[in-house]
């Protein structure tokens, strides 16, 4: 269900591994960093994936008030009577750091899409390979009738960080 997996908490640096009740998925060393010259409007029905910055690092220094969006080193295949719910790290949420992850829905695959915010006056660092957010797995009493897979949803088996995709109608 999920690769790498890490049997035990591992608690050095910002921990990862499996918790009481959940998996602390790690971070990538990729990142699309909103560029501080970016001109235009972010929009989820036509991305403009010009305004981001490849970069790829270590250590990303997040900015005052800057958006990144990443991914997990984790790829996961959720079961179809699960569903999880994906927080951020108390860690990185003493210094402010917001990450806003969906919900896995049941029998979703990929790597995890984060977006990470910075709302702070001061930059943030983000450490790659390290513990970023945590999944609580939720098992249902039965299975669902319609999966992600079933549905055939848009973003099943991403394999690295994928923008909003919003289907035009028909």
């Amino acid at each position: 269900m999920i690769e790498p997996f890490s049997e035990s908490l591992v608690s050095t640096g910002i921990s990862f591994g499996t918790t009481s009740y959940g998996y602390d998925m790690r971070i990538s060393n990729e990142f699309r960093v909103l560029r501080p010259d970016a001109c235009g409007r972010l929009d989820p029905k036509r991305f403009d994936d010009e305004l981001f910055e490849k970069i790829t690092a270590d250590v990303l220094e997040l900015q005052p008030h800057s958006v990144a969006i990443a991914r997990s080193i984790e790829y996961f295949r959720i079961p179809r009577n699960i569903l999880t719910l994906c927080v951020g790290k108390s860690t990185y949420a003493r210094c402010g750091l917001l990450v806003n992850i969906t919900p896995f829905e049941p029998e979703w695959e990929g790597f995890v899409t984060l977006s990470l915010l910075n709302p702070t006056p001061l930059p943030m660092r983000v450490y790659a390979n390290e513990g970023i957010a945590q999944v609580i797995f939720l098992q249902a009493s039965a299975e669902c009738d319609v999966s992600y897979r079933d549905r055939k949803g848009k973003y099943q088996s991403q394999g690295g960080i994928v923008y909003s995709k919003v289907q035009d109608k028909p």
